[in-house]
């Protein structure tokens, strides 16, 4: 179809001025023009660093874009944060987060950043529930004799953590405040460190994540007592939770989200919630995540934006309670 001349002329002005008055449409529809680094604030080989990789796999097939991994580890996670934070608005810096470098961190550290205002929440990966467990040569078999021991002995036991203000340490410790126990933490550069001095019997318990303590629990090196979250976890199916013991109150998981730079626009973020939870529901990824004894619960960016800020806040009051502080 040929058109008069002064609309051959019009028509590329019309769709310019389309694209100024829609920049979101445009920036929608090109996206990814470049290569897209996903955050990590750990090491390699760790829970964070397995689903980030996972995630960059099926996003390169999905975005039709090369999807690169960065490792940033060191102070709970906020160095791999802060960069995502400082980066350009436009969804190519990703963040594979976790409830450490979210909701603990920012009550404990002097960061050069917002979390709730400076990183954009995209979607939730995986919530991975936190186990208690001890090493398989310990005469404990369940929570009520390890407790009765606890407070016949106070301030005797001795409990591993992969850090100061890890999930680990602040699960143990919600676990003295619900329980009206005392115990030493000893903290490790990681959970691999950790398990070598408690399998040995140097430390006398752990509240791991169940992505780092579940090939352990498999090879029958460290006995699992309970899990944390409100429901058994489906890797760990004979395990009670504490709430089944009778303890309330001590409820605290590790959870992995997907953030970008705050101030992106929100069509880029639809789109990468709407790749993220497609990758979700493929069955590779999902036993990928269950087999590190993880739970899928899809959500909205705007649903995962609301469990941030509310897991920010019920942290925020948990430290001040505990007394944690940065060493």
């Amino acid at each position: 179809m040929k058109y008069p001349f002064f609309l051959r002329r019009a028509l590329p002005c019309a769709l310019a001025l389309a694209c100024f008055a829609f920049p979101g449409a445009g920036a929608a529809q090109t996206y990814p023009s470049q290569p897209v680094h996903i955050m990590v604030g750990a090491s390699p080989g760790g829970g964070t660093d397995i689903l980030a990789r996972t995630l960059a796999d099926k996003f390169t097939t999905g975005l039709k874009q090369t999807v690169v991994v960065e490792n940033r580890p060191g102070a709970s996670n906020t160095i791999a944060a802060a960069m995502t934070a400082r980066a350009e608005p436009n969804g190519l810096t990703l963040l594979v987060a976790t409830n450490t470098g979210q909701a603990i961190a920012p009550h404990m550290l002097k960061l050069t950043y917002d979390p709730l205002t400076n990183l954009a929440p995209v979607g939730l990966v995986a919530i991975m529930p936190n186990v208690l467990v001890v090493p398989s040569s310990s005469k404990y078999t369940n929570v009520k004799d390890l407790l009765a021991d606890m407070k016949a002995k106070p301030g005797t036991f001795k409990y591993a953590s992969s850090g100061v203000g890890s999930t680990q340490h602040v699960g143990a410790e919600a676990f003295s405040l619900a329980t009206g126990t005392k115990s030493i933490h000893v903290p490790y550069k990681g959970s691999s460190q950790a398990h070598v001095d408690l399998i040995a019997g140097q430390t006398d318990m752990m509240f791991d994540s169940t992505s780092s303590a579940m090939a352990q629990i498999k090879a029958g090196k460290l006995r699992p007592l309970a899990v944390t979250s409100p429901k058994r976890a489906s890797a760990l199916p004979d395990v009670p939770t504490l709430a089944e013991q009778g303890i309330t109150g001590a409820d605290v998981t590790t959870w992995y989200g997907l953030l970008t730079t705050g101030g992106t626009s929100s069509d880029i973020i639809a789109r990468l919630n709407k790749e993220l939870n497609a990758s979700l529901r493929l069955p590779d990824v999902e036993a990928r995540i269950k087999g590190l004894g993880g739970e899928i619960d899809l959500m909205t960016a705007e649903e995962f934006a609301a469990m941030n800020k509310s897991e920010y806040e019920r942290y925020g009051k948990l430290l001040k309670a505990s007394g944690i502080k940065a060493d």
